[in-house]
């Protein structure tokens, strides 16, 4: 029988910016990051004593089938789709979002992939948002 991930971190805006930092330092930026990328980011962080949420940062920064081949692996149940909607819904309403500030953190915001979570509706979003990112920096 399979287990379910550690629940979402409660700031998730700060664990996403952290975990991004990471990944950028050791791999450069990149569209998407590989799960045991992101898992050693995890382990590097201040987050690694606290709880394992490295799968919400793979749900976030890795690509769906690699998420989905971690978690097969692993035994692990986990919903790319849901898990990526509750993390990029609690990073833009967290109350002191400043989309300005996130140049500073220096990534690549093409993993912004709304157009695969919502089955093409928003296509091209990741890359709009993506595109202002670069054009602040």
């Amino acid at each position: 029988m399979g287990t379910t991930c550690a629940p979402a971190p409660t700031n998730k805006k700060e664990y996403i910016t952290d975990i991004g930092k990471i990944l950028v330092t050791e791999n450069g930026k990149k569209k998407y990051y590989k799960p045991e990328e992101v898992k050693k980011a995890h382990q590097k962080s201040k987050w690694y004593d606290v709880l394992d949420f490295s799968c919400w940062a793979m749900c976030t920064f890795s690509s769906h089938s690699d998420f989905d081949r971690y978690h097969e692996e692993t035994g692990e149940i986990c919903d790319y789709a849901e898990m990526k909607t509750e993390m990029l819904s609690g990073f833009s309403a967290s109350a002191d979002t400043d989309w300005l500030s996130l140049p500073d953190i220096d990534i690549d915001a093409s993993w912004l992939d709304f157009g695969n979570m919502f089955d093409g509706i928003f296509e091209g979003i990741g890359e709009f948002i993506g595109g202002i990112f670069d054009g602040l920096s």
